[in-house]
């Protein structure tokens, strides 16, 4: 029986640091706020002209390719999660493809919000478990600055840039992805969302007058969901695996807010220091994140390690993941 490896993880953030600080000096915020609410201390921004979260992507990928050897046409199916797409068409994953020279590449993107990642390692997986794919690329690429409104205090200061990418192989092992528990309630619709700019309400004058092309969240609504959906995933997870707090490795949840991460990992029952956060210094990178936390946190994780993965984000869609790390 075959199984999808993770065979190796990279990640890109932008050089330019957007700090409490800076931020204060452009809505009425401060450190303290915005450090005691959210966890942020700085998040990176790209301000590149011309460039997007296509930019970052074949960034990520390329180290990617590099760090684990592997050529580029040698490449199956490149999967891209975002929803800060460059275009409405073509796809981003298409570009990156080629800015990436994938010759032998089909690629698509996927949206699933913050939980993008974990929804295209699942779809990368399949493709691996089932004979179509042999190397499949999983991209996540997150220009969150583009959608967020500067002068809005309650969420301005949670997001950042990034992408991540994972390559994912063929082995008879019994480690990479092997569960995945995700769901989907359509409540969520109108609490976390960009108002305009899809077919229910495009484009016009108006709409951007009204500042309908930024994210809207509802901040205690979303984090009640949040909480109550990431735990409630995580032991659904482990409880069809036979895993235990004490079992499980790390726990990786999406970096959306230090007090959630918080508040999962405390109601779980699993010991702070195998969470892995990086939530201070990089921001919520919406599908970007699970993946980034990952790359920058590889130097703890060796061979055999049982990750959980967990994520929740707009639709609301959320869902954890049972990965046992291979690198």
């Amino acid at each position: 029986m075959l199984h999808a490896r993770i065979a190796g993880v990279a990640s890109y953030v932008p050089d330019d640091v957007l700090d409490n600080e800076m931020l204060s000096k452009m809505v009425d915020t401060s450190d303290e706020w915005i450090t005691t609410r959210v966890g942020v201390k700085e998040r990176r921004i790209l301000k590149k002209e011309g460039a997007g979260s296509s930019f970052m992507g074949a960034q990520a990928v390329k180290s990617l390719l590099e760090k684990t050897g592997t050529k580029p046409e040698e490449v199956d199916l490149l999967i891209c999660a975002t929803s800060n797409p460059d275009y409405r068409f073509p796809s981003t994953g298409s570009v990156i493809a080629h800015e990436c020279g994938l010759k032998n590449a089909y690629a698509y993107d996927i949206q699933a919000a913050c939980a993008g990642c974990i929804v295209a390692l699942e779809d990368g997986a399949a493709y691996i478990k089932s004979g179509l794919r042999k190397k499949v690329v999983v991209v996540a690429a997150e220009m969150m600055s583009s959608m967020v409104n500067y002068q809005d205090r309650t969420t301005c200061p949670l997001f950042g840039d990034a992408a991540a990418a994972m390559l994912l192989e063929p082995t008879e092992k019994e480690v990479g992805v092997m569960d995945a528990v995700f769901h989907v309630d359509g409540i969520g619709r109108d609490h976390l969302l960009m108002r305009a700019g899809g077919s229910v309400k495009p484009a016009s004058h108006e709409t951007v007058d009204a500042g309908d092309h930024f994210v809207y969240q509802d901040g205690r609504f979303v984090y009640k969901h949040a909480v109550t959906d990431m735990l409630n995933s995580t032991l659904e997870v482990c409880e069809r695996n036979g895993l235990t707090m004490e079992s499980v490795d790390y726990l990786v949840p999406h970096q959306a807010n230090l007090r959630i991460i918080e508040a999962v990992a405390s109601r779980a029952g699993i010991a702070p220091e195998k969470v892995l956060v990086n939530i201070e210094y990089r921001g919520n990178t919406s599908a970007a994140s699970i993946p980034l936390c990952i790359a920058e946190n590889a130097d703890r994780l060796k061979k055999g390690d049982k990750l959980v993965l967990t994520a929740f984000g707009a639709g609301f869609t959320w869902g954890a993941m049972y990965v046992v790390w291979d690198i």
